[in-house]
């Protein structure tokens, strides 16, 4: 199954939970396990979190979301610049309660995650992650020729 969408947010913390609302509701229609959606809810998080925090002042967080079978790609894209050490191979800040975690969070729950070079001006972070398998089926019951469920 293929699912796709791309969505143009406004530039504003609440667009961090409208972004997550989407990735959900098309990872309903995937059988993509718990664990999987919700490493994909806190990539979706960050990314645009960190979208809306240092995007140009006026741009909007553009987004794409494609799930293609076993895997999931997201694009998170906006005016700005990357910054200069915006490596994604570092370590988590001491004390966690300080800021700059979230480029270390993606590195460690993305299957593959890396600013895409673009036109001057514009930032876009691709992120991937394999789904994991299938979620449990849950036994079906079939009625028994005289009417009582049975289990299969």
């Amino acid at each position: 199954m293929r699912v796709s969408m791309s969505l143009s947010l406004p530039r504003q913390p609440a667009s961090v939970t409208r972004a997550r609302h989407v990735l959900n509701t098309l990872l309903s229609l995937t059988d993509a396990t718990e664990d999987s959606r919700g490493q994909l809810a806190v990539l979706i998080s960050e990314a645009c979190a960190n979208a809306v925090m240092h995007a140009d002042p006026g741009s909007t967080v553009d987004i794409t979301i494609v799930i293609d079978d076993d895997a999931c790609r997201i694009e998170i894209g906006n005016r700005g610049r990357t910054p200069l050490d915006a490596g994604l191979d570092a370590g988590l800040p001491a004390p966690l309660t300080v800021g700059g975690r979230g480029l270390p969070l993606i590195a460690a729950l993305a299957d593959t995650a890396t600013f895409v070079v673009g036109p001057p001006g514009h930032v876009l972070l691709r992120i991937t992650k394999h789904l994991g398998g299938v979620r449990a089926a849950t036994p079906r019951r079939q009625p028994s020729p005289c009417g009582a469920p049975l289990d299969t």
